[in-house]
């Protein structure tokens, strides 16, 4: 099972001020500008920025760092974090790693800074 465009955009951090700035080309009603400047920002895939858009214009504010990527991938899948959980507990990173991008259709960049991040809040 893959994640859903929403769901990878759900868990793909955005910084403020690229939220701002696609808020703003959509108010001028420059759409294609918009997911533009949010795939360059974030190396998301066309259909990915495009859902990243949609939940933008219809109230949703996307992360705008990892941890709170993390908390959306928790309230999206917990049965999935509960095993990434099991699997950081086992010293198994690299594993950990594979089955979210597996799971989430995620890039290998992304798949990683979620697990460091669920590394370190489970260490700390």
């Amino acid at each position: 099972m893959s994640g859903s465009k929403q769901q990878i955009a759900l868990v793909t951090p955005v910084a403020a001020e690229v939220q701002q700035e696609a808020h703003a080309f959509v108010a001028d009603g420059r759409e294609a500008k918009a997911v533009k400047c949010l795939r360059k920002a974030t190396g998301l895939g066309l259909p990915e920025a495009q859902a990243a858009l949609q939940l933008l214009r219809s109230g949703k504010a996307l992360p705008v760092d990892y941890p709170q990527a993390l908390e959306n991938l928790e309230a999206l899948d917990s049965d999935l974090m509960g095993e990434l959980a099991s699997l950081l507990a086992e010293g198994h990173s690299v594993k950990a790693v594979k089955v979210l991008r597996e799971r989430m259709d995620l890039s290998l960049t992304s798949g990683y800074r979620l697990v460091k991040q669920l590394e370190d809040r489970e260490a700390s």
